[in-house]
């Protein structure tokens, strides 16, 4: 009988296919940034920056196929909502529908989730295509109930910091406020998956397979 091969450890990985994308619009925004008192380059560079993170999503999505073998519906969806809100921010020329990208993401999944939830399935394992061994389907329902909430306060959050910073330091909060509370809330959902059946050398899949945020 042969061994079981351990898994492999992407958390890494996982994390450069979500937020990659997001800092290959930071680094092209920055590399156009024009003076502050040109309103036609702020354009500009915004645009550039919106076609560089369309290309880097696409390619991420590509990337998660051929590495892992598989794509979830979560970030096929995610995917696709990026490549919608960026063609419309380069044809109309206005920022604020990249901006409002992130807000549709959360919206639409924590709808999917919360509904979900109250017809009694748990919508997030499918979306994920993830299976957390020992898991029982209260585990997963609770789970999905609780990301689907914070998605809700996610939309919420970015829409209060679209209309209170600059773009940039829009771009920016999505990398050292949302990284790190998507993280974190991630993290805290661990002790109560571990009362519904997750075993302690799963914890790290919990991490790795937390849904696309960025």
């Amino acid at each position: 009988m042969s061994e079981a091969k351990p898994k492999q450890k992407t958390g890494w990985l996982h994390t450069l296919v979500d937020y990659g994308p997001l800092l290959v619009f930071l680094g092209v925004y920055k590399f156009y940034e024009p003076p502050e008192t040109s309103t036609f380059g702020e354009i500009a560079a915004v645009i550039y920056g919106t076609i560089a993170f369309m290309v880097a999503a696409v390619v991420a999505l590509a990337f998660s196929k051929w590495k892992f073998g598989k794509v979830s519906p979560m970030l096929i969806l995610s995917t696709t909502l990026i490549v919608g809100f960026g063609a419309l921010t380069i044809w109309l020329q206005d920022e604020r529908f990249i901006q409002f990208k992130p807000t549709a993401i959360y919206l639409l999944f924590g709808v999917v989730l919360i509904i979900g939830w109250l017809r009694n399935r748990a919508w997030l394992q499918v979306l994920l295509e993830a299976a957390f061994e020992g898991v029982t389907h209260e585990g997963w329902l609770k789970l999905s109930r609780n990301w689907g909430f914070f998605f809700f306060a996610l939309a919420g959050l970015n829409e209060v910091l679209v209309r209170t910073m600059s773009f940039e330091g829009w771009l920016w909060a999505k990398l050292w406020v949302f990284l790190p509370l998507t993280f974190l809330f991630t993290f805290t959902q661990i002790p109560m998956l571990l009362r519904h059946g997750l075993s302690f050398e799963d914890t790290d899949e919990v991490m790795q397979d937390e849904p696309p945020t960025g």
